[in-house]
């Protein structure tokens, strides 16, 4: 069981759709989705002689032509903030990073909701109509990682996942048709092994280096 008629965003979306879709209901959280190829902005190391910078690189994927895929989760308070805010606003249904590097004009205390207030609301956002007209690239500013699950999971196993980590929303996808790796608990754990004086002398490196 899970909501098939699924509400999503483009990566650049127009002000007036977010704010029609803000009104239309009440989720709070929306796929961000884009049609493949698109290019990505690689960021390559150049180190010179003095300063080491990242530079740049337009990178087109041509594997997932005509497929769309997922690219992350944008939370409805954030998309609150970017309307009422109007900083990230733009004329062109181009994605910014296509017209070079970008600066994030937010601090992180806008993002959070006071544990005192309820937040933002849709009806609190007052745009002009050349407003409406203007863009938003969503990608800076969401989730590029949701939790998933695949469409055949059972829901208990679905219950826990939502009971232990506290979410609100998770996306259900089509089950994966190959494997790209594994993770093991190992993987996450110290080496039982590994004396306690490793561990100290390790601690202490790294403290030293901060």
């Amino acid at each position: 069981m899970f909501l098939l008629k699924v509400v999503s965003f483009p990566r650049v979306v127009k002000v007036a759709d977010v704010v029609s879709i803000l009104h239309s209901n009440k989720h709070n959280g929306f796929p961000v989705c884009m049609l493949f190829p698109y290019i990505f902005i690689v960021n390559i190391w150049r180190h010179l002689e003095v300063n080491a910078y990242f530079y740049p690189i337009q990178v087109i994927d041509h594997t997932r032509n005509g497929e769309t895929l997922v690219i992350g989760l944008m939370l409805r308070t954030h998309l609150l903030v970017l309307l009422q805010s109007k900083a990230d606003f733009q004329h062109s249904p181009l994605p910014s990073d296509s017209r070079g590097s970008r600066f994030i004009r937010h601090s992180l205390n806008e993002f959070v909701k006071p544990a005192s207030s309820k937040g933002i609301s849709i009806d609190d956002v007052h745009l002009s109509s050349d407003d409406l007209e203007m863009y938003i690239d969503l990608a800076p500013f969401l989730n590029p990682s949701p939790y998933i699950v695949p469409e055949d999971m059972s829901l208990t196993k679905v219950y826990n996942l939502f009971r232990q980590l506290g979410l609100r929303h998770i996306f259900v996808v089509p089950r994966p048709s190959r494997v790209i790796g594994l993770i093991t608990r190992k993987d996450l754990l110290i080496e039982e092994n590994v004396d306690s004086a490793t561990l100290e002398l390790q601690s202490t490196s790294t403290s030293a280096s901060r």
